[in-house]
């Protein structure tokens, strides 16, 4: 590690081959916490490269517990976290408003480092219990329209670093990773990203890969669609810059779409939601992610068609039906 740390510290990258190695050995814990902790504070001072990110996510998916969900032509809905805005879980409530519409969502996920409540968090809090199990995972997706793969169940080579990163408290790399390594390999992606170098550094990766997906990153700093402003969104063939008020909607203030200070605080956000009792901003904002999810799946689907499927999905309580059927799997 010392070698590698001089290497970075002179501003030098690593290779693919050389970044896959060095996680590979922090998985299996041949690092002491100190060299760790200066390995990831490296990439919090400057960017990452494309081919640093790409060793990283070969390593894990290597080290990874996989799963198989090809049977169901399923969407993971996630967002890199480490935006530091604490939102409310709108990736999370997005995913049940995609399953509410009858389609299929292998939700990949963690607890919050950044922010109050990450999705794992949310769903343990509401009585969800974490399995690694392929066939209950499946039986859940039959049921539900959904699954959630808990990232730590499936990546042990996290679980080397995970104290780590929760006492330094800031997005690390591994933020960026979480939505690049679904053990499940999900043929559908809609991914959120907290800025633009990151979003450029998804495409290159992603365009690899035989997946439909689209890259969300909002201009003030969000990682998913806030509608607090303008945000850009990448896929396979284009780039193209949004605002609120071009899908017809009204620019929100950051106040509308807080989380809360605590997950019971952001669980009751969450439940009011999908009850249907949400505000008028709350709600634009899941039916707007859900609208491009929708179009992840069918690019030739209208925004508008989109968001009145997803209307349609949170109103009649079809999304809050499927929370209830994972829950009581």
């Amino acid at each position: 590690m010392k070698n590698i740390l001089n290497k970075l510290f002179e501003q030098q990258q690593l290779s693919k081959n050389e970044a896959k190695e060095v996680l590979i050995r922090m998985a299996n814990e041949e690092y002491n916490t100190s060299q760790m902790a200066s390995f990831l504070t490296v990439y919090l001072m400057r960017p990452i490269s494309v081919k640093e990110l790409a060793g990283f996510r070969e390593a894990l998916l290597e080290l990874a517990i996989k799963i198989d969900l090809s049977e169901f032509n399923t969407i993971d809905l996630c967002g890199t976290g480490g935006d530091g805005k604490n939102t409310f879980n709108i990736s999370t409530l997005t995913s049940f408003i995609v399953a509410g519409t009858g389609n299929k969502v292998a939700k990949h996920g963690n607890y919050g480092v950044s922010s109050i409540s990450g999705s794992s968090n949310m769903l343990e809090y509401l009585g969800y219990q974490f399995t690694n199990n392929e066939s209950e995972l499946k039986h859940q997706i039959d049921k539900a329209n959904i699954c959630f793969l808990h990232a730590p169940l499936f990546h042990p080579a996290m679980k080397a670093v995970g104290p780590i990163r929760r006492e330094l408290g800031v997005k690390t790399f591994f933020n960026m990773l979480g939505p690049l390594v679904n053990p499940s390999n999900p043929q559908n992606q809609l991914v959120g990203v907290f800025n633009l170098e990151v979003a450029r550094i998804y495409n290159y990766l992603l365009q690899e890969t035989s997946k439909n997906y689209g890259i969300v990153f909002s201009l003030d700093g969000y990682d998913e669609i806030s509608l607090t402003g303008g945000f850009k969104l990448l896929t396979k063939n284009n780039e193209q810059l949004t605002t609120p008020e071009n899908l017809g909607l009204r620019r929100l203030e950051q106040t509308e779409i807080f989380g809360g200070a605590t997950v019971k605080e952001a669980a009751k956000i969450f439940i009011s939601i999908l009850n249907g009792k949400g505000t008028e901003a709350q709600n634009n904002v899941v039916l707007t992610n859900t609208a491009y999810a929708l179009k992840t799946f069918d690019p030739s689907k209208s925004f508008d068609a989109a968001f009145e499927e997803a209307k349609e999905s949170l109103k009649s309580l079809k999304a809050k039906q499927c929370l209830e059927k994972l829950i009581s799997n």
